[in-house]
């Protein structure tokens, strides 16, 4: 009697940990990093091998079309990161904690960020702050809840910090970088740092680097989707790079798609049912 075939291969590709991950650095590979906020996109996003995908709390400006990323809610960054989640197979994902909901105490921090682990597959958090938030990075990570850093611009605090504004003071990153890695954080995010302080902070932390408008030194990139498609509206920033012109393409073909309904091309015979 032959041998049964063997069983087939589920689909799914293996998911990259939060521990390979952080090795990306000691292994000297530059890590990739795209922002998603629903199923389809964030699928092509995994796709193209990208090793982290961000549901970030910029969809309040992006997709929600507010001036800051303030208004965005806990439930709705569950419920984007649960269309995220469903949508990977390789990439880890990383949800944004919305403001103010790791404010609020280090119980209440633990309690949103376990909501977030529990009601989506997605696989750490990230949150603002270096230094001043130590004990909530120490505490979620003791409840083994990964966590990734903020340093920099902080979007969140973009009242009290003046507006958007590159972040200078070298001593101040550094030490709230080293504080987060010491605190348990497994990466940073640095936003619109100069890139020579950039690179001196990812010399001095055993963490990976994520840089937006950091520089070429940080251990990795992170982008906005639509800000990599062309799709940014007002104002787009100094360190975005446009890799398609999709803010053109979408509107000539829905014209195109006009066009045809009127003159009667579309729906032709192939497109009906006999």
């Amino acid at each position: 009697m032959a041998d049964a075939p063997p069983p087939k291969e589920s689909p799914r590709q293996k998911r990259i940990t939060v521990p390979q991950f952080t090795a990306f650095k000691q292994a000297a590979q530059k890590i990739t990093m795209v922002t998603a906020y629903d199923y389809p996109l964030a699928r092509l996003v995994d796709e193209a091998g990208v090793e982290g995908v961000l549901v970030g709390d910029s969809m309040s400006m992006v997709v929600q079309g507010h001036e800051n990323t303030l208004p965005v809610t806990l439930d709705e960054i569950i419920y984007h990161a649960e269309m995220v989640g469903r949508a990977i197979d390789r990439a880890l994902v990383i949800v944004d904690m919305p403001f103010p909901s790791y404010h609020l105490g280090k119980h209440k921090a633990i309690e949103n960020a376990g909501r977030i682990l529990k009601k989506t597959r997605c696989q750490a958090v990230k949150l603002e702050g270096g230094a001043d938030q130590a004990e909530t990075i120490q505490a979620l990570v003791s409840a083994g809840i990964p966590v990734m850093a903020h340093c920099g611009l902080r979007p969140q605090s973009v009242h009290q910090q003046g507006g958007y504004r590159v972040q200078r003071d070298e001593n101040a990153l550094l030490n709230d970088a080293r504080a987060a890695t010491e605190a348990g954080a497994f990466a940073v995010v640095l936003e619109c740092v100069p890139s020579n302080i950039a690179k001196r902070i990812t010399e001095h932390v055993e963490i990976p680097t994520i840089g937006i408008g950091a520089g070429p030194a940080c251990d990795g990139q992170v982008l906005v989707l639509h800000d990599i498609l062309g799709l940014t509206c007002d104002y787009v920033p100094r360190f975005v790079k446009a890799y398609a012109d999709l803010k053109t393409e979408i509107p000539n073909a829905i014209s195109r798609f006009r066009d045809e309904v009127r003159s009667g091309q579309f729906p032709a015979a192939e497109h009906g049912y006999k």
